[in-house]
């Protein structure tokens, strides 16, 4: 199962490098495959790379899920 997880955009440099940052933990991702990225964005990162653009409540509605998720497949 492949999964992308949502991420706010902490640093981006002239070659569409940067890092994000997720429940604490920053990651490098490339933001090649989007336009206008802002630092304080969110996205979705999968392998690395930046896939989507979403807004903060998004990103937030996510985060439940995948914790409601992992709740009920513990074991």
């Amino acid at each position: 199962m492949c999964l992308g997880i949502p991420a706010k955009v902490i640093h981006i440099d002239e070659s569409k490098q940067g890092k994000v940052e997720y429940l604490g933990t920053k990651i490098k991702v490339n933001f090649s495959l989007l336009d206008e990225i802002r630092l304080g964005d969110w996205v979705i990162v999968h392998a690395g790379f930046a896939i989507s653009k979403l807004n903060q409540k998004e990103a937030m509605e996510t985060f439940q899920l995948l914790r409601e998720y992992a709740e009920t497949n513990k074991g």
